[in-house]
């Protein structure tokens, strides 16, 4: 049984010149589009995405199988061939992770189909299925109370150093100033920031006591700008 599943349905890797025939070639490009279809899935669960990229993620596969039976099973030249292609995609316009893996994903798939491992693409589609489907169910690799960005203005006469730490240690885990800047014709200063709740619900109480500190100037408490996802 286990020995079906490493078993090419041309033959032999040497007998794989010459030995495709039309059967076999349209049964690799029926699993070619299924298994493209379900690595497409895979990518939208849980994840934004555009028609344009699942459509062409869906086709991958029987893209890199036909290169891979223009080549006659010659695997160095099939994964260079293709790797030239999928570079393309990704020259100009950054991917984020998930879309690089999932384009990787889709080549393996049209390699084992190519060389017409056609069992061994489904167990591998599977398995990397199950795989993506319990990483995002689970936390894993989940971040982290996100990050907040704290601005207080203060008066130019107030000694700032120290003034609010007493306040941000009770409130947050984490406190770091990373900014100051003047404001209103050099009579304010604006300190920013960076910081990481103890736990949510805490930010009316934290400016509360902010406010008796800053003269009851303006105090502002938002979302840190997160990062793009790219490799």
């Amino acid at each position: 049984m286990f020995d079906a599943t490493f078993t090419s349905v041309f033959g032999t890797a040497d007998s794989l010149v010459g030995a495709v025939s039309t059967a076999d070639f349209l049964l690799c490009c029926v699993f070619s589009v299924v298994l493209g279809a379900a690595c497409a899935g895979v990518y939208m669960f849980r994840h934004s995405y555009s028609k344009n990229f699942v459509v062409t993620l869906a086709l991958l596969p029987l893209i890199v199988q036909m290169v891979i039976t223009l080549v006659n099973g010659n695997l160095g030249a099939g994964i260079a061939v293709m790797g030239v292609f999928n570079l393309v995609r990704f020259r100009s316009i950054p991917g984020s992770a998930k879309d690089i893996g999932s384009v990787f994903l889709a080549m393996a798939i049209g390699l084992a189909t190519g060389m017409g491992f056609i069992v061994l693409a489904c167990v591998f589609t599977v398995v990397v299925a199950v795989v993506n489907l319990l990483f995002v169910l689970t936390p894993f690799g989940k971040p982290r109370e996100p990050g907040k960005t704290l601005r207080i203005t203060i008066p130019e006469d107030l000694e700032y150093d120290g003034v609010f730490d007493r306040v941000l240690d009770r409130y947050a885990a984490e406190s770091e100033l990373t900014e100051v800047t003047t404001t209103n014709m050099g009579s304010l200063f604006q300190l920013t920031y960076q910081l990481r709740m103890r736990e949510s619900g805490l930010e009316k109480a934290m400016i509360d006591e902010l406010r008796c500190l800053n003269g009851n100037l303006k105090i502002s408490l938002g979302m840190t700008p997160q990062a793009r996802e790219t490799l």
